[in-house]
């Protein structure tokens, strides 16, 4: 039997009608870009914009969003004819098992089971951060031994405890919640823009991309980028400042890839699925790129806060009425990323379960809510647990890293299919294929380069551990495997 071995096209589709496995088809074109917006805007403009500007690009930062944003809209119109073809729920895994293989088909999955699960962890953090912020605006304020700067961040676990409860109880409960929270989202990111350009400053935005300087310490930590650790190539400011900047606000934009894990819950996935992913991409890069501007000119990029660059800042121009409203705006905009991660990982390993990779039980939808359940309860245990023990600032480069690594499988997968599978109806297909699927692969790869020598390690470390509880427990269960071994023995 080979690791290659692949699941049909047509199995995919017929697989969403099992009883037990079976999802409502309740979601609009409207409700995908909401989806997206809801996610993607969040840590990346509350919380990862001054990080990275401070450690990486300087005012150069927005240029490290566009460039983010050029390597997500190539991998976005792969994702776009996949999810549009073959409206499955597990976005990139479900892809790669008709396209690839199996043994891909896991390593995807895998990957995106880190980048939904870390990536809902590392928000909680951001949110709990806002929230005690807020909380002591108002006058009521928090426990520091229970908050965000504690051993153990109590505010971040009970965030996401209430949300598994909301996922569980329903889609599209949790999409109008997150429709609502979305509008206050973009109230305030809106407010910042508008508010915040008359209090731009020329110098602060001079030099727009500060020289480039060796990473502290380059030789000794692990810290260090790892083009960098092998070429000595300086990655902090200047040109490669930007590359590396772009690499840790990559994170910014991971959220169009969790729409297409919705695919088998979209009315009309063939023409929604692809408004509803570039859409909610585009409006979000534009949004970022004007941040960007604002922050670093009413701050010096040198002082600009790590863990709340957007209320700082106008605390640091004598404002801090805005600085409340604008927590505000964050809690309500965090609220709606975690809660948009933790559905879609909870649909990934929905289409793993099904396809018995994962214990298939796992996977059985609630006979009144129409979701999975026992899996959304699950990962929203796994999702508390991690954010409320793991020092904050610690996670992001690791859901890089699983991300890049999907896009990157999911970008070759597209000429592989159209190669392999000319004879299927597409209703959109990637422009310029081959070129721009493999441009988009070569750029995800370059970017993973730009990730830390320790993120690299414990990606490894991960993938390591995915191998393994495939070798035990998925190549011995899978379906498609059963159904292999069932016709080998037939036909013997």
């Amino acid at each position: 039997m080979s690791l290659l071995r692949t699941k049909t096209i047509e199995q995919s589709i017929a697989d969403t009608d099992e009883p037990e496995y079976q999802l409502k088809k309740r979601l609009t074109a409207l409700d995908l870009t909401v989806f997206g917006i809801g996610v993607i805007i969040g840590a990346g403009i509350f919380t990862l914009t001054g990080r990275a500007a401070k450690a990486y690009a300087g005012p150069g930062i927005a240029l490290s969003f566009v460039f983010a944003a050029i390597c997500c809209a190539l991998a976005a119109l792969c994702y776009a004819e996949f999810s549009s073809t073959v409206p499955v729920s597990g976005s990139a895994y479900t892809f790669s098992y008709f396209s690839l293989g199996e043994i891909f088909a896991w390593i995807i999955g895998w990957d995106l089971l880190l980048e939904l699960m870390l990536g809902a962890s590392v928000v909680a953090q951001g949110w709990s951060t806002y929230a005690k912020l807020f909380l002591d605006e108002i006058g009521l304020g928090w426990p520091a031994s229970i908050g965000p700067d504690s051993d153990v961040n109590v505010l971040a676990m009970l965030l996401v405890i209430v949300l598994a409860t909301l996922a569980t109880i329903g889609i599209k409960e949790s999409l109008r919640v997150n429709l609502a929270l979305v509008a206050v989202k973009l109230f305030v990111v809106l407010f910042v823009i508008i508010a915040g350009l008359f209090y731009i400053k020329g110098s602060n935005l001079t030099p727009f991309i500060p020289p480039s300087v060796p990473a502290p310490d380059h030789d000794a930590s692990i810290t260090t980028p790892l083009i960098q650790w092998i070429f000595g190539v300086p990655s902090t400011y200047g040109v490669m400042g930007l590359v590396s900047g772009a690499s840790l606000v990559f994170f910014a934009f991971i959220g169009f890839d969790v729409v297409a894990t919705t695919a088998e819950e979209a009315k009309n996935p063939q023409r929604d699925l692809p408004r509803g992913i570039l859409g909610s991409l585009a409006i979000c890069t534009v949004l970022y790129v004007l941040v960007c501007i604002v922050i670093t000119g009413m701050v010096k990029y040198t002082d600009i806060s790590g863990e709340a660059a957007l209320a700082e800042a106008f605390r640091s121009v004598g404002k801090p009425g805005f600085a409340t409203l604008i927590s505000a705006g964050a809690v309500a905009g965090l609220t709606t990323v975690v809660l948009t991660l933790m559905i879609g990982a909870a649909r990934v390993v929905f289409a793993m379960s099904r396809d018995h990779l994962v214990p298939a039980r796992l996977g059985k939808t609630h006979p009144k809510f129409g979701t999975p359940y026992r899996l959304t309860i699950g990962i929203g245990v796994v999702v508390a647990i991690v954010a409320g023990v793991t020092p904050i600032g610690k996670l992001e480069e690791m859901v890089n890293i699983g991300t890049l690594a999907a896009f990157t499988l999911v970008s070759i997968a597209v000429p592989l299919l159209r190669r392999s599978r000319p004879d299927i109806e597409r209703s959109f297909k990637v422009p310029g294929n081959p070129v721009v699927p493999i441009l988009a692969a070569l750029i995800c790869v370059y970017l993973m380069l730009n990730l830390s020598l320790e993120t690299w390690i414990r990606f490894l470390v991960w993938m390591v551990l995915g191998f393994a509880v495939y070798a035990l427990y998925g190549y011995r269960k899978s379906r498609v495997g059963e159904t292999e071994r069932t016709g080998e023995s037939t036909r013997a």
